[in-house]
């Protein structure tokens, strides 16, 4: 009798043969990884030959037992096992370990020579510059025949075009890293104002030129900053660590390099208009400055002036000479009565005793305002010290802090105040505001 399944209990009768097969189980399996995806969970990518391809997954517990991290187009040797994937009926190899094979050496040789770089400070942000503003001249070491100085000229022609030297050179096998050293050189003695060095995507074996220790110097001595254009973005090469900026790709070069034509002619547009307000400002001021000054300077208004002031001046010189008159005239009157009052010699007798008298007086008089300025002066200091010694901010200034609640009054004791409730501390050089996480009583 013919049996029927669902879908689920076929996929799932595939997977339990999977699982219980020893021709798919515990392999060492030969491949090159691309389609490379990281997650938290782990890496996920294709395993793949000249031939075939299968889905592969190396979870995280799997990869801390690694000692080297999987990269694309890398040929690696991995060991694991096939599964299958019953929701989607599909079926991957399950990476349990994995070491480089093939191109393995040409990456761990990578590794040193990218540790041996960096700690001679060959990647360090502080030595890389900054790229010109509006370069004039840009060099470009790459293939003659490939696309990349299409698409920079392509970029430059869109955006802000400048003069574009090409300085040809093999950017893959053999003898590739001897020229892109003298295409470096040779733009350098010619003399641009940056260079790029690229090329496009590749497998390590075809990027590996630009991660040639002599192409790595030869950039980190070009006294032009160099931008690194190599390979797709997920693509990373010692050269990219050594420029002075990495592009993504040949086209992000360009693109990083030379500014957007609407851009720049935006901010002059910006540029122009704030000048003119700020010169239309400035014309507006002295324009009123001039006129300030036009009126006072006016001779019509000096005149005027002056004969205010002659006016005041005759007036104050008539009030002077009617009050010295008036003066004069009181005291020759008061004479008058006092010297008909007074005999000769009595007169004079009561004149020199009332002088006596008059200056006795004013001596005690002044010796008393005297004693009094000085006790009076003697107090103000005292009250003075008093109150500078209580002033809050002398003890504020020797690190001590002053605690107001929310209504401005100081807190004294801990029974002023809540927990959750705010405070403000007042310090020597300013203040700062609080919540009350908890207290306690002494």
């Amino acid at each position: 009798m013919t049996e029927t399944v669902t879908v689920t209990q076929l996929n799932s009768r595939v997977k339990t043969i999977l699982g219980n097969s020893p021709a798919v189980r515990d392999l060492w399996v030969n491949g090159e990884i691309s389609n490379l995806k990281r997650y938290p969970s782990g890496y996920y990518f294709t395993l793949k030959d000249s031939g075939s391809e299968i889905r592969a997954v190396l979870f995280q517990r799997a990869r801390q037992r690694m000692e080297f991290e999987p990269q694309e187009n890398m040929k690696v040797s991995a060991f694991g096992s096939v599964d299958m994937y019953v929701q989607r009926g599909s079926y991957q190899f399950i990476v349990e370990n994995m070491r480089p094979a093939g191109l393995g050496d040409l990456y761990l040789e990578f590794e040193a020579l990218k540790k041996k770089l960096e700690a001679e400070g060959l990647f360090d942000e502080s030595r890389k510059r900054p790229l010109p503003r509006y370069p004039s001249t840009i060099g470009v070491v790459t293939s003659e025949k490939g696309a990349v100085i299409h698409d920079i000229i392509t970029t430059s022609g869109s955006r802000f075009p400048v003069d574009i030297l090409l300085a040809p050179a093999m950017v893959q096998g053999e003898g590739a890293a001897q020229t892109i050293v003298a295409g470096i050189q040779l733009l350098n003695r010619v003399g641009v104002d940056v260079i790029i060095v690229g090329r496009g995507g590749g497998s390590l074996e075809d990027l590996w030129p630009f991660n040639e220790e002599t192409v790595a110097r030869a950039i980190a001595a070009s006294e032009a900053p160099i931008v690194s254009a190599v390979g797709h973005e997920t693509d990373f090469t010692i050269a990219d660590f050594v420029a002075d900026r990495r592009a993504p790709t040949p086209t992000g070069a360009a693109a990083i390099i030379l500014r957007d034509r609407i851009e720049i002619l935006n901010q002059i547009n910006g540029d122009m208009a704030r000048a003119s307000r700020a010169l239309s400002a400035t014309l507006d001021r002295m324009s009123h400055r001039f006129e300030v000054l036009d009126a006072k300077l006016s001779p019509e208004r000096a005149l005027d002036d002056l004969s205010l002031r002659q006016m005041s001046l005759f007036d104050l010189s008539n009030r002077a000479d009617n009050s010295l008159t008036g003066k004069i005239a009181d005291m020759k009157r008061r004479f008058d009565v006092l010297n008909a009052k007074l005999s000769p010699s009595t007169g004079l007798t009561r004149m020199e005793t009332m002088g006596e008298r008059m200056s006795s007086l004013y001596s005690r008089v002044e010796s008393s305002v005297t004693r009094g300025f000085e006790t009076s002066e003697s107090r103000l200091d005292s009250l003075s010290a008093r109150l500078e010694s209580l002033n809050p901010c002398n003890v504020l200034s020797r690190g001590y802090g002053m605690i107001m609640d929310g209504y401005g009054r100081v807190v004294t004791s801990v029974d002023d105040i809540q927990v959750g409730g705010a405070v403000e501390i007042q310090m020597r050089d300013g203040s700062a505001s609080a919540e009350i996480k908890g207290k306690v009583k002494r």
